[in-house]
């Protein structure tokens, strides 16, 4: 028989089960700030580099990062010009595979962004602008909207790349449109919430960032020119802050951190610490830097610095969050994108370098680096942490280190 304690902390499981369920994945870890909240990684990598769990080969295209969710993972890609979610068991068995319609097969071909997992729903939105939403147990589709055709949108140079967010019952896209810019759609059947004007500008291959403040939950994005400050209950738009550069790219989703924002962009543009008003209405410019200009490897922020690659300025960087003092800077490897866990930054440049550096502002301490061999196309793919491993996406191949 159940005691009075057994059944609350049976209730208490069941509540927290449930309320995992329907929590979200999110592009870049749980705050969508490449950060990892695992502990008792390795601190140093054996000299050939974390030794290789397992590989998951052929693929496909694409340089997306896998979502894990409901005990397995989900992976996006591209099978002759056709997007597909890949599902593999933890051991890196194909579970399942289910198309989702065209994607963007002209320059750097292949699926671009990562599925988002509600419970038992998946969200993908593809290269051509189509955003579908699909079973996450066994791909069936449920609904589709063409962000282009149903929305006013145009598609951009390399094809739109928006890992989409999710706020209850609520799903975002950004089409890029003069009257549909911004929109939300109920994500259980895709009707129109609200649309936003913003600035009337294209996309600009940005996912975006949730951030949850007391008075209200803001959306924030980069379009082709400006960022955007937007409530995310109703649609309005708060502010519009100027970002541009010389291709109108802005692939990294901005980072909230300690009451404020940075947001940055390639090409030599830079990244802009801004001040966000306490209710998110408005924003002020702390300070700027052009170095700090990752053209899509992100950034993170770890105890009050700011650690990440440039683009035209290819080291990497440590900067002060408050005052944009420069601490170091390297050219031990090549630029790339970087992740943080455990006090570690996991750095994976363009040239295929896994490295494993202190997150410390004293040097770009490099521990322990390897090469990533296994793949085919750019080196490009955001790298995952989870349950002790990292998972590095290299086109064609998934791949699973052990790192604890």
């Amino acid at each position: 028989m159940f005691t009075k304690m057994s059944l609350m902390i049976f209730t208490l499981f069941f509540v927290s089960s449930a309320l995992t369920a329907q929590t979200p994945t999110k592009w870049r870890g749980e705050n969508n700030n490449g950060i990892y909240n695992e502990t008792g990684l390795l601190k140093e990598w054996p000299a050939n580099g974390p030794e290789i769990l397992w590989h998951f080969d052929g693929l496909g295209e694409g340089h997306s990062s896998p979502s894990f969710a409901n005990g397995v993972i989900y992976v996006s890609t591209m099978i002759d010009s056709i997007g597909y979610i890949y599902v593999l068991s933890q051991d890196g068995k194909l579970k399942w595979k289910a198309p989702y319609g065209k994607e963007f097969f002209n320059s750097y071909p292949g699926a671009r962004t990562s599925p988002v997992i509600v419970g038992d729903l998946l969200y993908i939105y593809s290269g051509k602008g189509v955003l579908t939403c699909m079973s996450a147990t066994d791909g069936e589709i449920k609904w589709t909207k063409d962000s282009f055709n149903d929305f006013d949108g145009k598609n951009i140079t390399w094809g739109v790349t928006e890992t989409v967010a999710v706020n209850g019952d609520l799903v975002y896209v950004t089409p890029g449109g003069k009257k549909n810019n911004v929109v939300a759609l109920n994500r259980f059947n895709g009707d129109l919430v609200w649309s936003s004007e913003g600035e009337g500008e294209l996309s600009a291959y940005c996912s975006p960032l949730l951030v949850e403040l007391p008075a209200r939950t803001l959306f924030v994005t980069m379009t082709a020119d400006h960022i955007l400050g937007i409530d995310a209950a109703t649609g309005e738009m708060l502010w519009a802050y100027p970002q541009t550069n010389r291709w109108k790219v802005h692939a990294n989703t901005p980072v909230f951190y300690d009451g404020g924002l940075f947001c940055f962009s390639g090409y030599g543009q830079g990244g802009v610490r801004l001040d966000l008003a306490e209710d998110g209405a408005s924003v002020k410019k702390v300070w700027f830097k052009t170095e700090l200009d990752s053209r899509m490897g992100g950034i993170v922020v770890v105890d009050g610095y700011l650690y990440g690659s440039g683009d035209k300025a290819r080291q990497w960087r440590c900067v002060d969050w408050k005052t944009g003092e420069e601490k170091y800077v390297s050219k031990e490897i090549g630029k790339g994108v970087v992740i943080y866990a455990d006090g570690m930054l996991y750095c994976y440049s363009d040239k295929g370098e896994l490295a494993l550096v202190e997150a410390t502002p004293e040097g770009f301490n490099l521990i322990s680096k390897t090469k990533v061999e296994l793949g085919t196309a750019q080196h490009w793919a955001h790298p995952v942490i989870n349950n002790g491993r990292l998972f590095v996406r290299h086109g064609d191949v998934l791949i699973a280190y052990k790192i604890k």
